[in-house]
């Protein structure tokens, strides 16, 4: 028998459920290429949790893979960490199964002596973040696919400080999860030694919101532009509650809502991808704004920890801004109050990651602030948070070209809400000083220079897509290319050599030209997909960034 048959056995014979017994069988029976994926091998708990399709298979995430993820890390926590009253808060979104698999987490942590705070309802991954610091709890579970397509979930697991685990500890709690090998292993039962489960709602709310608005830098300016009109969409997912509401107590009373995709709904009815990185999860936000005459187009994914706008430009249409144009219209608006309020003295510094913009560090450079670069995921840059605050530094604000940002250190992730907020404020200050969010963008091209950034995303799913991925890297490695948009090539860094990048070993290659033109290579730790991300400099990097594409990708 080969090894998918043989784990696929072991579910039909073993201790599971005859619900999911039947599952397997229909599978077996109907999709023998579906089949063979769900259980040619365990779904991998990485550095950063599980993600994956949902259904039955050692490959996929339901109740048992979850269980068994959730008896590891207790282990671990047991193990390492001890204590009379050890601590874990949850959340999850509004994708079919985070309920109950938040559920099933709560209830193995508590049938492992483990205290669970729990929230009553979705709430974002940033108020997760938040109240694992609140509640003094040493780790936090997120469930969520954040951004993915409909048919994935994930469990994403946060350390003592509300950012996502890191080296060493993430590599610690791999190895006890790989321990777990059967189901029959996971404490899905209390027993005599149970640890409470205590509800979370309105009250973690009223201070996570507290602490976010005490962040503002403009309110005499929200307050003469509160009829601004922002059109918001929480995409089906988290978003819905509390954006809204940051908004409305900064100032803003003319919210504008797309009543359909209020609705929190796991299958994302009104997208194909419920990704604000991608045009069409806001179109009907964007027809919303024409049929009301909008000043702010915002989105949010379903775990409400990224976000997408559009604003209007020179001739009134609305564009999409991307990533790296809100991370860089962010960061100057922010460091530039500061500067006006005096609240921008020594030991302040920004982070970004190593595919974000570099016009990010040539403002940074102006206001003479430190900009730290870190390998992409916001964990590394929660992970520079926790190091500089132990020195007495304070993170003023950072973010990731894909879509997201967060401001001031009471979250340790990606914050939505937060950023929703800094951009309506934006708008306002802007609008204060005579000019629209698209002419203030205009206004640092003309002080920094122009840059342009473009992201090519191959899918390439299975077994054989991953042995793709691996192929490509490989080539690109042992034959780099020799020049970018002409322009010859003259650094090559490889994030598998460590000693020389001073960087956490990582499967990333990036290509210098002598130009200032960068292209960097990875295959994507979430989704199968390997990501091309192209930065070009200059008067004509829109032309620079479609030759990198049709060279490249």
């Amino acid at each position: 028998m080969k090894e998918f048959e043989i784990n696929a056995a072991k579910w039909l014979d073993g201790d599971f459920d005859q619900a999911t017994k039947m599952q397997v069988l229909k599978l077996r029976n109907e999709d023998p290429a579906a089949f063979e994926d769900a259980f040619h091998k365990n779904l991998e708990f990485g550095t950063g949790g599980l993600r994956g399709i949902m259904g039955v298979g050692t490959n996929r995430m339901n109740r048992y893979t979850v269980g068994m993820a959730t008896q590891g890390l207790a282990n671990y926590i047991l193990s390492k960490v001890g204590g009379d009253d050890p601590r874990v808060v949850i959340s999850y979104d509004s994708r079919n199964n985070s309920k109950e698999f938040a559920k099933i987490a709560a209830e193995v942590l508590s049938a492992n002596g483990i205290h669970v705070f729990i929230f009553d309802n979705i709430r974002p991954t940033p108020e997760m973040s938040y109240a694992v610091r609140l509640k003094g709890a040493v780790a936090g579970i997120m469930i969520t696919a954040s951004h993915n397509p409909k048919e994935y979930n994930g469990y994403k697991v946060s350390w003592s400080d509300g950012g996502q685990v890191t080296s060493p500890v993430d590599k610690e709690i791999v190895a006890e999860v790989a321990k777990i090998s059967d189901p029959s292993q996971v404490k899905f039962k209390a027993g005599l030694r149970c640890g409470e489960i205590e509800s979370m709602g309105a009250e973690v709310d009223e201070m996570y919101l507290r602490d976010l608005l005490s962040l503002r830098l403009s309110p005499e300016a929200c307050a003469a532009h509160s009829d601004l009109k922002i059109v918001y969409t929480p995409l089906h997912g988290c978003g819905v509650k509390l954006v809204p509401e940051i908004l409305r107590r900064s100032g803003f009373n003319n919210i504008i809502h797309v009543p359909e995709q209020d609705v929190s709904d796991g299958d994302f009815p009104t997208v194909v991808s419920p990704n604000p990185e991608e045009p069409a999860a806001l179109a009907l936000a964007l027809k919303k704004a024409e049929e009301t005459g909008a000043d702010i187009v915002i989105g949010t994914d379903p775990d409400a920890d990224r976000v997408g706008i559009a604003v209007r430009d020179d001739k009134g249409r609305m564009v999409l801004f991307n990533g790296n144009q809100t991370a860089s219209l962010l960061t100057y608006y922010i460091l530039t109050r500061r500067k006006q309020l005096g609240t921008l003295g020594t030991g302040k510094y920004v982070v970004k990651t190593i595919v974000t913009t570099e016009l990010i560090s040539d403002i940074c450079k102006s206001f003479d602030i430190p900009v730290y670069n870190v390998l992409t995921g916001f964990k590394y840059i929660a992970e520079v948070v926790k190091r500089k605050e132990a020195e007495g530094g304070e993170f003023v604000c950072g973010g990731e070209e894909s879509y997201g940002f967060n401001v001031g250190e009471f979250v340790r992730d990606k914050d939505a809400p937060v950023s929703c907020m800094m951009i309506a404020e934006c708008a306002a200050w802007a609008a204060e000083n005579g000019m629209t969010l698209y002419s203030l963008m205009q206004r640092i091209y003309e002080e920094y220079g122009y840059r342009k950034e473009g992201l090519v995303s191959l899918v390439r799913k299975g077994i054989s897509g991953a042995e793709e991925i691996r192929q490509i890297m490989a080539g690109l490695r042992s034959n780099p290319p020799a020049e970018l948009c002409g322009s010859r090539v003259c650094r090559v860094v490889d994030y598998l050599e460590p000693e020389k990048t001073g960087q956490p070993k990582s499967d990333v290659l990036q290509f210098f030209n002598e130009a200032g033109d960068v292209m960097t290579v990875r295959p994507s730790g979430t989704e199968p997909k390997i990501k091309f991300y192209f930065g070009a400099k200059g008067a004509d990097a829109d032309r620079k960034i479609e030759e990198m594409k049709k060279q490249f990708a």
